[in-house]
């Protein structure tokens, strides 16, 4: 059985996206449990020279909704500025992408099965096919992204597993 471009894409764009609301939902009751302000979190960072959490949650958006608009478009140029949010902002926009993804048809991303997609950042230009855009560049910084959100959270003593990051996966019978 082979994968269409749909699958790979929007499949485990909606699989991470379960993940990083868990995650979130998680961080907010750990908060509440502990009298903390989850806002408090929202420009946590792992380290001075790393990005916030709010950057996390934007760049969710960026790699999948983002990501999908490129196939179409035929380029990819990440935003100059985060969409400001507070804690409960992070998980509503959260939830809009994945909605957003969900009503996504699978023919429309199949359709661009074999298109070219040119990364746009400054002066560098990387070309894609659709196909090695979403295995090479838009997942892998899905899941960088989803992950540091994750240790950012983690790191500030919310109890999490592996079994939250996960999400929702895809078993067959």
């Amino acid at each position: 059985m082979s994968n269409s471009l749909y699958d790979i894409s929007v499949g485990s764009y909606l699989q991470s996206l379960a993940g990083v609301s868990r995650v979130l939902e998680k961080g907010a009751r750990y908060a509440s449990d502990n009298n903390l302000n989850a806002d408090d979190f929202v420009n946590s960072r792992l380290h001075s020279d790393m990005l916030p959490l709010l950057f996390q949650v934007n760049c969710v958006y960026t790699q999948t909704v983002g990501a999908l608009d490129s196939l179409q478009t035929g380029v990819f140029t990440p935003p100059k500025s985060s969409k400001p949010l507070d804690y409960a902002g992070m998980q509503s926009f959260v939830k809009e992408t994945a909605a957003e993804l969900e009503a996504v048809r699978a023919d429309e991303v199949n359709a661009a099965q074999g298109r070219s997609v040119l990364f746009k950042m400054g002066e560098l230009e990387m070309p894609f096919t659709a196909e090695n855009f979403i295995l090479s560049f838009s997942l892998p910084n899905l899941y960088f992204h989803a992950a540091t959100a994750y240790d950012i959270l983690r790191m500030n003593g919310v109890p999490l597993g592996k079994a939250d990051y996960l999400g929702t996966m895809r078993l067959g019978s």
